[in-house]
């Protein structure tokens, strides 16, 4: 299939660094449909693989059954149901092998060889519960209203084994004007029973050989998802579900379901949770990607707003932004592609995509949670003799081990406490521990001496409260430093600003050695400092020859 790009809105570099390629875009092609109605198959046994749609017929359109070639619409027929599913399967051993189209609607799947009706085939009817036949014979005769029939149907349900019909479950319901239509219109068909699930079933995953070995996954209406196995007249798992569920995909064995509160969530085929990733928008679609050619296998979700998200597991290899939301996906092979990704949006259009040759999807977790070396097992080492003595012993002090470590942490944060009180009274924290003077300070020495330049920078930290009337003291040890500021007046400190204070230090002694300078940030007429520093001197380089 040739690359026709017809999308404008993309920019040049988006696509350089795109591992898609734009093949076309069509915001008119009146296409309405999900990605069970979309399969992709070698039609007329030449090689060339067609795209078979199942139309749902939305925006005054009748519903059809339309096969695209390339680019253009080869060829529609109409079709009598509303679709549910598409599938394209092989039903002879005739050359050359070309598959005939399955399309299932409601109880009945419409079979098309050539792309036309070959067959109509009938799921075989189970059997109705027999009070719920007598009742409805009853009505038939009418001997009994509707009010009684919804009574005697209400309780066959409430207390039977075998569910009721399709018939009875929408009869009740119905609003009380309305039953007495629907008895006349119904009561003289027969009763039919289809489903055997404990809910309706709205995906389904089917994988095996039916002589052989086979396993179904159904998602349903309750927000579970049910696993049937060959010979198993009841469901063998049961999964519940966090929400609704809005799609189903089968990854190798495991099950990936999207769901309605915005999340993916992985199992495995016994039911076992494996991970969730938590969605940025509602989710429209999903549908898997497998490329064949190098055994990578992804999950494609389309989301509400106008991307497409891939997954592998719960890592997040990468996004596609579309032009419109996404409501069906494809992958497969299309025309003398192996790697087309197709997809339709909510306003009917089509886009096709190829995947570029050398496009490599990272093996990263890009995805909100803990990251992947956390799923990665630990080498743990086998258990030694001296472990083992460990443990018993262990085991044997348990609770004079226990008393040793409470009181050991007991005393580990009566020591802190003290700490924490005894800075407190001295200030020697940088933050003032009283909201009447909320100050903060820190000091920056500079120089290699003898002489250095001492820097305070002192901040109001208040909501709007100026801080006046404050004194700045040095306190040194007066035979080895020589301050020509060791006392003076603080300026007015205005709310929010960074207030530098400058003044110079001399080192006195030629030895190499040095001394703690302490700070203060007083109050006038309090003894009481606010705030304590205690910067730590460099050595000086050594006095400058006169």
């Amino acid at each position: 299939m040739a690359a026709v790009s017809s999308s404008s809105s993309s920019s040049e570099s988006n696509e350089a660094n795109s591992k898609w390629l734009d093949a076309h875009y069509d915001p008119m092609a009146n296409l309405y449909t999900f990605s069970s109605c979309i399969a992709l198959a070698d039609l007329h046994g030449d090689g060339e693989y067609k795209l078979v749609v199942g139309d749902l017929g939305m925006a005054g359109h009748t519903m059809r059954l339309k096969v695209y070639r390339g680019t253009g619409l080869a060829s529609e027929s109409t079709l009598l149901d509303l679709p549910s599913a598409v599938v394209t399967f092989l039903m002879d051993q005739n050359e050359p092998r070309t598959p005939a189209v399955a399309v299932t609607s409601g109880p009945f799947v419409y079979v098309y060889k050539n792309l036309r009706p070959y067959f109509k085939f009938t799921l075989p009817p189970l059997d109705a519960n027999p009070l719920e036949l007598d009742v409805w014979e009853q009505a038939k005769e009418d001997m009994i209203d509707p009010l009684t029939l919804k009574e005697m149907l209400e309780g066959i349900r409430d207390k039977a084994e075998i569910p009721l019909s399709v018939r009875s479950l929408r009869f009740l319901a119905q609003d009380v004007p309305e039953m007495e239509n629907f008895v006349n219109l119904h009561k003289g068909q027969p009763i039919k029973r289809q489903m055997t699930l404990p809910s309706v079933p709205a995906f389904l995953d089917v994988m095996g050989q039916f002589d052989v070995e086979y396993r179904v996954t159904v998602a349903c209406r309750d927000g579970s998802i049910y696993i049937l196995r060959r010979e198993s007249k009841r469901p063998k798992y049961c999964i519940e579900l966090s929400a609704q569920p809005v799609g189903l995909v089968r990854v190798h064995k495991n099950i990936v379901a999207g769901c309605s509160d915005e999340t993916l969530q992985g199992y495995t085929q016994k039911g076992k949770k494996l991970w969730t990733v938590y969605l940025p928008a509602p989710l429209m679609t999903m549908s898997l990607l497998d490329q064949k050619s190098r055994g990578f296998q992804a999950v494609m979700v389309g989301l509400a707003n106008q991307e497409v998200h891939m997954y592998r597991d719960k890592n997040l290899v990468d996004i596609i932004r579309t032009q419109d939301v996404v409501t069906s996906i494809c992958f497969g092979r299309y025309g003398r592609e192996d790697n087309t990704l197709i997809m339709t949006t909510k306003g009917g259009g089509l886009i096709i995509k190829i995947l570029k040759r050398t496009a490599v999807f990272e093996e990263k977790d890009t995805s909100l949670g803990p990251p992947v070396a956390q799923s990665i097992r630990l080498s743990v080492p086998k258990k030694t003799r001296l472990y083992v003595d460990q443990t018993l012993r262990e085991r044997e002090n348990a609770v004079a081990m226990h008393r040793v470590f409470q009181m050991d942490l007991y005393r580990l944060r009566l020591m802190a406490a003290r700490a924490y009180v005894k800075a407190l009274e001295s200030s020697l924290v940088p933050v003032t521990s009283t909201l009447q003077e909320p100050l903060k300070m820190n000091a920056v020495v500079q120089g290699i001496g003898p002489t250095f330049k001492l820097t305070l920078h002192i901040q109001n930290t208040s909501a709007g409260r100026p801080s006046i009337n404050l004194l700045v003291s040095f306190l040194y040890d007066q035979s080895l430093y020589a301050m020509k500021r060791a006392f003076f007046k603080a300026p007015m400190l205005v709310p929010g600003l960074n207030y530098p204070i400058e003044t110079f230090v001399e080192c006195l002694s030629d030895k190499g050695i040095s001394d703690v300078i302490k700070v203060f940030v007083l109050r006038e007429g309090q003894s009481m400092p606010l705030l304590t520093a205690h910067i730590n001197m460099p050595v000086s380089e050594g006095l400058v020859a006169a």
